[in-house]
């Protein structure tokens, strides 16, 4: 975990638990040993990074994945909601989620949002 003091997120504590909970969630169930989580302040937003180093998203499925109900892979637990959760909750907020590469080679998932 990697986050400066003077970060803050400028909306409800419990949406904030969802959406990081949600993705540290997605992480757990695909890392093979490594996940970190890394919060940073952009300009008038925070940017939250969970990176794992699990086997990754194809760029053609990582939109797919956060549409909602979508699983692409149904080998493990879950209901294919949370990245769309996350990803709806982000945009009330005007904020946003993407997922990348990571430079662990699994996938990070970025999220954006309003703050300090």
């Amino acid at each position: 975990l990697d986050c400066p003091e003077d970060a803050a997120f400028h909306g409800e504590r419990h949406d904030l638990e969802e959406m990081v909970g949600n993705l540290l969630d997605n992480a757990c169930k695909w890392a093979k040993s490594d996940i970190s989580l890394t919060v940073s302040v952009v300009k008038e937003y925070i940017v939250i990074t969970v990176d794992d180093d699990g086997p990754g998203l194809p760029e053609k499925e990582r939109l797919a994945a956060i549409k909602r109900g979508r699983r692409l892979d149904e080998t493990k637990p879950g209901s294919g909601l949370g990245l769309s959760i996350v990803a709806e909750l982000a945009h009330l907020y005007k904020g946003s989620l993407s997922l990348e590469q990571s430079e662990k080679s699994g996938l990070r998932a970025r999220l954006e949002l309003p703050g300090t």
